[in-house]
């Protein structure tokens, strides 16, 4: 007598964090209202990870995308971009892989460009994309340890997650550090809560 497995159980789902319901992040955040807008190019990998900050950071600014990929066709980067890359910059080291100078206070951005994967993929998704390659560097300079170091190891001690550096580097263009404050609270309460489940024994 055979017998076949049941089908799987698929748990419901939030339909605006994309998380299970029962590991829903929305009602965590109220949306900051930033004046540069953030454009995040998720790694692949990155989107199926239940503890990645770009969810969040995604429902907790007022101006945010979020797109997932790896390379992307020129004509679709510059569109991303709102057709002038001249206003934009890219938030990354700016001594990496022949980046160019950091941008000066003249240089203002109004748009910001994030990388969202680990340190590796996120040099990958650099060097696939000379479009990111040619814009002005935001680079950031943390004081603080990562308030993300309870869920994912980091390369670095400072090495901050991508909504940290979001915050950082917002905080640090627009003059305004209270601001994003309340977004970073959040995002303290979400690892508290994810580092207690992965606690709880299975």
């Amino acid at each position: 007598m055979s017998h076949t497995s049941s089908p799987a159980i698929r748990r419901p789902r939030c339909a605006t964090c994309g998380l299970p319901a029962s590991t829903c992040v929305c009602a965590l955040v109220t949306p900051v209202r930033n004046e540069v807008e953030v454009l995040v190019l998720q790694h692949p990998d990155e989107a199926r990870e239940a503890k990645n900050s770009a969810r969040l950071l995604r429902l907790g600014l007022a101006r945010c995308r979020v797109v997932v990929g790896e390379s992307f066709e020129p004509a679709t980067l510059a569109a991303l971009l709102g057709g002038d890359v001249s206003t934009a910059a890219l938030l990354y080291p700016a001594d990496t892989a022949g980046g160019m100078p950091a941008a000066g206070e003249a240089a203002r951005p109004r748009r910001l460009v994030l990388l969202d994967g680990t340190w590796r993929k996120s040099l990958k998704m650099l060097h696939a994309n000379p479009l990111l390659q040619s814009l002005p560097r935001w680079p950031l300079a943390p004081d603080a340890p990562a308030r993300y170091r309870a869920l994912r190891k980091a390369r670095l001690h400072d090495q901050l997650s991508t909504l940290e550096a979001a915050c950082a580097a917002l905080a640090d263009i627009e003059s305004a550090p209270a601001r994003y404050e309340p977004l970073l609270a959040a995002f303290d309460r979400f690892v508290a809560d994810r580092a207690a489940r992965a606690r709880r024994p299975q």
